[in-house]
């Protein structure tokens, strides 16, 4: 499909905020009709979140208190790339083994999820961990966590009730369960 008539061309930036996790920047940009905008994003090192799937096809998640939505979640293991530029896969076997304690023999890839694209570019890359051994947690200073395992059967069920409203987390279980049953991504 060609697209080259909806790109908005960037004729200005300027960087408001510089966080720690993100930063915020506002551009001036063209558009394709030749009239300018203003577009607000957030830049993002990016992300990655792991489906640990047990031999006994239970997925292991975490209850996490998350701040902006002032409620405990429920999630598949996640965190942020410790740089622009880490290799996602690594960033998922850490964070597996930091929430959970587990490490995985077999790790496959799921594709990315763009968790706001309307307004940021974070890139969270979703995997699928199998052949688990288990050892300690060892979650980050500032991370409270309690671990929980669930049957894939009853998470995808849980995400289908919308009882799980992190993207992330509804995106990677419904991947798993179509592969779990069907053996193929596509």
């Amino acid at each position: 499909m060609e697209a080259d008539n909806l790109i908005e061309k960037k004729t200005g930036s300027e960087l408001i905020y510089k966080g720690k996790i993100l930063d915020l920047y506002v551009d001036t940009v063209e558009l394709p009709n030749g009239n300018t905008a203003i577009r607000e994003h957030l830049r993002h090192k990016g992300a990655a979140c792991v489906v640990p799937l047990t031999a006994e096809g239970e997925v292991l998640m975490v209850r996490q208190y998350r701040y902006p939505m002032a409620e405990v979640t429920l999630e598949v293991p996640a965190g942020k790339l410790d740089t622009v530029g880490e290799d996602p896969l690594s960033a998922a076997k850490r964070e597996l083994k930091e929430e959970t304690g587990a490490e995985a023999e077999e790790i496959l890839y799921l594709g990315k999820y763009y968790p706001t694209c309307a307004y940021s570019n974070e890139v969270i890359h979703m995997y699928l961990a199998k052949d688990l051994t288990f050892g300690k947690a060892d979650p980050d200073d500032d991370e409270f966590l309690e671990p929980i395992r669930i049957p894939l059967e009853t998470l995808k069920d849980m995400v289908m009730r919308g009882e799980i409203p992190d993207g992330k987390t509804q995106a990677a279980v419904l991947k798993t369960y179509l592969l779990e049953k069907t053996g193929k991504k596509e």
